[in-house]
């Protein structure tokens, strides 16, 4: 049984990485578009200040989204490299300890992202005209919380089993009910902000009930010979190790949005909303690159518990062609395609100078996706491995650079200033932890013996 388990330890490097992150890649992209939903939705139906105010909550949101899929990510390495050790009993009690641990940690962030909306908001210098908006949608938002973190938890186990195409189906299932409750609640209760998040919070829940029952399901088909227990400290500060590193990878982006915001508040509300749809549209044009990083990390694990050095590296190398691959697609459709994107979100006709901003961030912001992803991909190996400290690091000097031009230089050259920083924080970040895979070090960070 445990074979037919093990395929990114098995068959050609290149083909296992690639079949393997692709239903990640997908899956999400239905998680941004189950995120995006709100904003298409809020913009058409209920107007501009509508779609800033929901643009206003989402990167705050986003931060917690980020933390849970990075905590996810980085507590899942273990459970990566036990199974390619097939160590089952350790590779369950692995997946307890960490589904216990977010569930408390999730509650208690759901708590302080519940008091603690109004003042950030207000720190963030949002327009008064949609202040209001922003603080009800946080409110009913963090009631969601630890549905949407358990879910991206459960999402982190399934992958780091081998089993992919299980998040994926769940995501499409999600993404469709909650587009669904998006447009009754707006449309046909006429809720408006409010709508929204009620429709993200039941879809999260509903979906995070049934990741639950399939994980006890599967691990149920890893038989131990003896029970694993449901807590393990040694497990948990281990997992935390790397867990945190990966929660500050994956934030970075969202908290360089939540630091930069107060920037653009500055310009009004219209530049908001165009800044809120470029944004949105970034977050989903990077998951094909976060996607493969995230793949690399599990091929890592996996590959380093079974004790196969050489096979991350050719991993590795055949990722960069991947990366290639999606960058120049990814071009091709910003520079080509931006009008009827952005429509989407946006009428240029009613709204020029949102519609004008959007379009600048877009297209600028186009042409540097290859640097995100052959980041994420060096880092999906320091991760993978469990060699954590420089990436983090790394990830730091990315959103210090992104902070420092877009509060210093925006204010006195313009609001592009916000964007025009984004590329050089990656191509550092990249730099640096690819300087440090060369060393080798990687290689001798196995944590599970």
């Amino acid at each position: 049984m445990a074979n037919n388990k093990q395929r990114l330890i098995d068959g050609a490097p290149g083909r296992a990485l690639f079949l393997f992150a692709l239903p990640m890649i997908l899956g999400n992209l239905f998680q941004q578009f189950y995120n995006m939903a709100d904003s298409v939705i809020v913009g058409r139906y209920v107007g501009v200040d509508a779609l800033a105010a929901v643009g206003a909550s989402y990167s705050f949101t986003n931060v917690f989204i980020m933390i849970a899929i990075g905590g996810g990510i980085g507590a899942s390495v273990l459970t990566s490299q036990y199974l390619g050790a097939r160590k089952y009993q350790e590779m369950k009690t692995s997946v307890y300890t960490f589904l216990i641990t977010f569930a408390v940690l999730s509650t208690l962030l759901a708590l302080f992202g519940f008091v603690a909306n109004p003042w950030v908001l207000s720190r963030l210098n949002t327009p008064e005209n949609i202040y209001e908006d922003a603080v009800l949608y946080l409110q009913l938002y963090f009631t969601g919380l630890p549905f949407m973190f358990m879910y991206n938890i459960l999402a982190a186990n399934f992958n780091a089993m081998g089993k992919s195409g299980i998040p994926l189906g769940l995501l499409i299932f999600s993404s469709l009910l909650n587009i669904f409750l998006d447009l009754l609640m707006v449309i046909r209760f006429e809720l408006g902000v409010a709508g929204v998040a009620i429709a993200t919070v039941l879809a999260q829940g509903i979906s995070a009930v049934i990741s639950f029952c399939i994980l006890m399901a599967l691990l149920h088909t890893y038989h131990t010979e003896e029970k694993p227990a449901l807590f393990c400290s040694s497990i948990l500060l281990r997992g935390t190790k790397i867990a945190v590193p990966s929660i500050i990878q994956q934030s970075i982006v969202s908290i360089g949005m939540l630091l930069t915001q107060s920037s653009v508040n500055q310009f009004g509300s219209s530049a908001l909303a165009g800044y809120s749809a470029g944004m949105r549209l970034e977050s989903i044009a990077i998951v094909p690159m976060i996607g493969t990083g995230n793949a690399m990390s599990t091929f890592t694990a996996q590959n380093l518990g079974a004790g196969q050095t050489k096979r991350v590296r050719q991993g590795y190398r055949i990722s960069y062609g991947i990366i290639a691959g999606f960058a120049i697609a990814l071009f091709v459709i910003c520079q080509a395609f931006y009008h009827p994107i952005l429509s989407a979100f946006l009428d240029a006709n009613a709204s020029p100078i949102a519609y004008e901003t959007g379009t600048s961030y877009l297209r600028f912001i186009g042409c540097f996706f290859c640097l995100i992803g052959f980041k994420a991909t060096t880092d999906g190996v320091l991760r993978g491995s469990g060699d954590v400290g420089i990436y983090m690091i790394a990830n730091l000097i990315n959103l210090g650079i992104r902070v420092f031009v877009a509060r210093f230089f925006s204010p006195i050259y313009g609001i592009q200033f916000v964007w025009y920083a984004v590329p050089i924080g990656w191509a550092v970040n990249y730099l640096i932890s690819f300087c440090w895979y060369q060393t080798g070090h990687w290689k001798t960070k196995q944590m599970v013996k």
